[in-house]
């Protein structure tokens, strides 16, 4: 069974930067793809940023320039430095892992952690 656990997520005040990081578990093979994804109280979940096994990033464009998504193949590991925070980066971050199977995508999610951005 695939289990993603998450970690880094606090309370920062607005300018400051945060480092959070995900270890996947519970399958052979490293996965396809990895990211974060972001969702504030009464909005829905937005991707944050996303990294391939061959380490073709995407960035959402509110957190381009700002934050480095970065993984570690051999560890089933991501992490994403997010530098001059802003309030708006307030939200529920939830690292995902997808692994294509015979064509086949499935993602897996992890539990979330809360990021707070003070002004």
């Amino acid at each position: 069974q695939v289990q993603l656990a998450e970690s880094g997520g606090g309370l920062v005040q607005a300018g400051g930067s945060l480092r959070l990081s995900c270890a996947a578990s519970g399958r052979r093979f490293s996965a396809n793809d990895m990211g974060w994804y972001r969702q504030a109280p009464g909005k829905q979940r937005e991707l944050v940023a996303t990294i391939t096994s061959g380490g073709t990033t995407n960035y959402a464009d509110s957190v381009k320039g700002r934050s480095t998504i970065s993984r570690d193949n051999a560890k089933n590991t991501v992490s994403l430095q997010m530098n001059s925070l802003k309030p708006e980066d307030t939200a529920v971050y939830y690292c995902a892992a997808t692994w294509v199977v015979l064509g086949t995508r499935t993602t897996y999610w992890g539990q979330g952690t809360q990021v707070t951005v003070s002004s």
